[in-house]
């Protein structure tokens, strides 16, 4: 009878511990399913506030490489009256200095992912790893744009200084070029009547400049090799775009 209640208990102290057992791996099973979903739940923010930052991404992109087409047409003008100065307008010509010699720069909004530890909460691999490599993405942009840039406020003013073009080039700069670096492009209050100078140089004397056809000759290259690289990240931000969408519908 001892063997028998012996027997009985430890049958019963072993359904109970497997009863414990169960309760437990339930509990951790419904605790990781309430995990997962808030997982889920942030994961979908955090694809909502990806899609509005690349969309304004794009716009801007797309904004930057009109602007870097707007250059190079006016390069190409310029350097047109370079080979056939007849009939050339010196006021057209510095309107189209004016337009050549804008200097868009990229500037995009960077997400923080891979600090913040969030990326491990994307699930489409495809998409983390677009949007890992965002940032050295952007880097053969804004290589070229420096390059660019520092030619415009360094060598292409010192050139304007020699021909007294400065304030030629600035008044149309400000009342003839369009600007969509702007926030609001319909603004107008950055209009201002600089004037144009009387002693600037004749336009003979600037079309023979070889400082500034070669620079002239330069905007046209690296403003295309900037589109150039800028096309292809256009690219890559309208695949990210099309894969947080497939994303947001699951």
């Amino acid at each position: 009878m001892e063997k028998s209640k012996t027997g009985k208990y430890l049958k019963y102290a072993i359904g109970e511990i497997i009863l414990v057992m169960i309760g437990i791996l339930l509990a951790l099973q419904v605790n990781n399913w309430n995990e997962r979903r808030k997982d889920r739940i942030r994961e979908q923010v955090i694809l909502k506030q990806l899609q509005e930052d690349y969309q304004a991404n794009l716009i801007q992109l797309e904004e930057k490489m009109t602007t870097r087409d707007r250059i190079i047409y006016s390069a190409m003008q310029l350097l047109k009256a370079f080979d056939q100065p007849a009939g050339v307008i010196r006021d057209s010509l510095v309107k189209e200095l004016a337009n050549a010699f804008h200097d868009p720069t990229y500037d995009p909004i960077e997400n923080d992912l891979t600090s913040s530890g969030n990326l491990i909460l994307i699930r489409n691999h495809k998409l983390k790893r677009l949007l890992s490599n965002w940032s050295s993405d952007v880097v053969g942009v804004r290589e070229i744009e420096t390059t660019w840039s520092n030619s415009v406020n360094g060598e292409f003013d010192l050139i304007l200084s020699e021909l007294g073009l400065g304030r030629d080039v600035s008044n149309s700069f400000m009342n003839d070029s369009q600007h969509l670096w702007l926030l609001d492009h319909n603004q107008e209050s950055y209009k201002i009547e600089v004037g144009t100078s009387k002693l600037g140089a004749p336009l003979n004397e600037i079309l023979s400049s070889r400082k500034l056809e070669g620079i002239v000759g330069s905007a046209i290259t690296l403003n295309k090799a900037a589109n150039l690289q800028s096309e292809a990240l256009r690219l890559r931000i309208l695949e990210i775009l099309d894969l947080i969408k497939s994303e947001l519908k699951k």
